[in-house]
């Protein structure tokens, strides 16, 4: 498969939608990104690497890191995750309340913030160096040391994050969370503002791609098992209250961010990573979600 002349098809093809949607203009950090990037890039399992545009250039990657911080977590409390969150998709927004309140302080999966702030509240209570040690998975996983967090893209998120903490507020009325409110928030904010590039972030996808292996990273190990359980839940609860769609018109699991990234995997053939700041009203990247549609068109490469 000649993925780099794929790719480099891709990109041609999307242009016409290059001005719809728009940044993430409510985390003002976001808003200041040029909207008018676009960075591609496919690392296989057989250490083909293929990229267009701005691959390289570094983003904030939002909620993908909650994949980062599903593995931590997993490899922590194993099935005892699932006391505190569920499996299933939402059907509501990424940061409502409603769904919540409902059911009782239980988030519907681990993607969306109510869960992202679970995974981040378990974290606190079992590591001794919760920053230092989400990092050094990222790192490790992506073989890359200099990846850090923006703490200007964090500190935006947290004097505007006012739903967020309304939602740690509910969970710790809810008895879900343990810790402090406000430690709980900021390392939250804190994770969600690692910076990669699409080069970095296929690469350290490519452990969830090759699924039939266990591995270990910083610390972090999952079985085989975990991992393929794994991307079942990328491919169920993955991109908002749009999995349906974008399982509907790309076919793979994956995770979308609000920094206008997505991730997505080919189990046992490679892992893409697509990046536009341009998002729909579901918070997804435009030009994004139509590249990965147009390739696993054009390779008739998808898990369906």
């Amino acid at each position: 498969m000649d993925y780099q002349q794929i790719l480099e098809n891709i990109y041609q093809s999307i242009l016409p939608y290059a001005k719809e949607g728009k940044q993430a203009d409510y985390i003002p950090e976001l808003a200041k990104v040029n909207p008018d990037q676009f960075g591609m890039c496919i690392h296989t399992i057989y250490g083909e690497i293929c990229s267009i545009e701005q691959a390289d250039t570094r983003f904030s990657i939002q909620s993908i890191s909650k994949v980062f911080a599903l593995a931590m977590c997993l490899s922590i409390k194993g099935d005892d995750l699932w006391k505190k969150v569920g499996k299933e998709p939402s059907g509501t927004a990424f940061n409502s309340l409603i769904q919540l309140e409902v059911e009782k302080g239980v988030p519907r999966n681990p993607f969306i913030n109510a869960g992202a702030i679970v995974m981040s509240d378990i974290l606190l209570s079992h590591l001794d160096n919760p920053e230092e040690d989400f990092l050094a998975f990222v790192r490790a996983v992506s073989g890359d040391d200099t990846i850090d967090y923006n703490e200007a893209v964090a500190t935006s998120e947290r004097e505007n994050g006012y739903l967020n903490a309304a939602i740690a507020n509910l969970l710790k009325y809810h008895g879900t969370i343990d810790n402090d409110i406000e430690s709980v928030l900021h390392f939250y904010f804190m994770m969600c503002s690692v910076e990669m590039s699409c080069r970095e972030l296929s690469r350290a996808f490519l452990v969830f791609a090759n699924h039939r292996r266990k591995f270990s990273y910083a610390g972090v190990e999952l079985t085989a098992s975990q991992v393929k359980r794994m991307n079942a839940i990328m491919q169920t609860c993955g991109f908002y209250d749009e999995a349906g769609e974008f399982a509907y018109l790309v076919g793979l699991p994956g995770k979308s961010g609000v920094g206008g990234g997505i991730v997505a995997i080919y189990p046992l053939q490679y892992s893409v990573a697509v990046w536009s700041p341009r998002l729909n009203s579901k918070g997804n990247s435009v030009m994004g979600i139509k590249a990965l549609e147009l390739l696993t068109t054009e390779t008739k490469e998808s898990i369906f």
